[in-house]
């Protein structure tokens, strides 16, 4: 059976795909990079990356955020680590003080839970699901995509990119084409 993984990444501000590929691995533990790899040098500087916890691997954050020679790139990944429930709890509407910063020496999987345990992190976080989430829908839903056509890896990918072309070009259509350059962050899903 062929089974592939397509991949898209999102600019916040304008909702369009700056970034799609499709893998055949299983998940997307390993993707971070190359779907930072293949992005359009045209889109700038990314500042901020914001993934789901099926992304995360301190391997790819690292490289991400650092280059060969250990430079940070000024690119901030934020992943969350673990799954909160949907809706408002009594908990979350009260005022709390953001978390300590973790030792330096304490596992990078606790740096990473305090960046999206402030409060600046949990507000950038949440715009993930209100940025990647309605694309994926939008293309199942409203442009009807719900599975591949073609047969081998080339060709459904190629199919993909018509895919998410056709999805700008519908956003673009329906924002239309006065949007700013600067971007401001990207979403992983």
């Amino acid at each position: 059976m062929q089974a592939f993984n397509a991949q898209a990444g999102v600019e916040l501000g304008s909702r369009l795909i700056v970034t799609q590929r499709v893998t055949n691995a299983t998940n997307d533990k390993r993707e971070l990079v190359p779907n930072m790899a293949v992005m359009d040098p045209a889109i700038g500087s990314v500042k901020t990356v914001l993934v789901d916890n099926g992304f995360y691997s301190e391997q790819a954050v690292r490289a991400v955020e650092e280059n060969e020679q250990g430079e940070s790139t000024g690119t901030h990944v934020l992943a969350a680590l673990k799954r909160d429930r949907h809706g408002r709890r009594v908990t979350d509407l009260e005022k709390k003080e953001d978390p300590g910063e973790p030792e330096p020496e304490a596992p990078f999987k606790d740096h990473m839970a305090h960046r999206v345990a402030t409060k600046a992190g949990r507000l950038l976080y949440k715009q993930r699901q209100q940025t990647i989430e309605p694309v994926f829908g939008i293309i199942k839903e409203a442009m009807g995509f719900r599975r591949f056509s073609m047969r081998g890896q080339i060709k459904t990918a190629l199919e993909w990119t018509l895919v998410c072309l056709a999805y700008n070009l519908r956003r673009l259509h329906r924002v239309g084409a006065s949007m700013g350059t600067d971007q401001q962050a990207l979403v992983a899903a």
